[in-house]
């Protein structure tokens, strides 16, 4: 059974984490979610043409609140206060918090508020 990860922030580091997450070919972490304020589809090209590391190896699509990638959808969802996110609703095993704002505990436990199990 795959570990559900969700990403707190779709910027640099967010987008390298879900990167380097599909392009291992690992099938034991599954992305269910990603936490991002900016425009969805903003989001997805900068996924897809990447000026460092070129042009993702897969398909990038939007729908609905969704960012597909390679055929796999991938909830987005737009809140600024981590202890409101689904992560409770959605099963997430581990919040991978990649803002850059949650830096201190205290902080980074509202993903633990909000239902993940772990913060990374």
């Amino acid at each position: 059974m795959a570990v559900r990860v969700a990403i707190n922030g779709f910027g640099r580091i967010g987008r390298l984490v879900l990167r380097a997450i599909y392009e291992s070919g690992r099938n034991d972490v599954e992305v269910v979610a990603i936490n991002d304020l900016a425009d969805l589809k903003a989001n997805a090209h900068l996924l897809k043409y990447d000026s460092v590391h070129g042009r993702f190896p897969g398909t990038i699509e939007t729908r609905d609140g969704e960012l597909i990638v390679n055929g796999h959808s991938i909830k987005v969802v737009q809140e600024r206060d981590p202890a409101k996110l689904p992560w409770k609703d959605l099963g997430i095993q581990i919040a991978m918090e990649c803002s850059g704002i949650f830096t201190k505990r205290a902080d980074a436990a509202k993903h633990l508020e909000a239902g993940a199990e772990k913060v990374l």
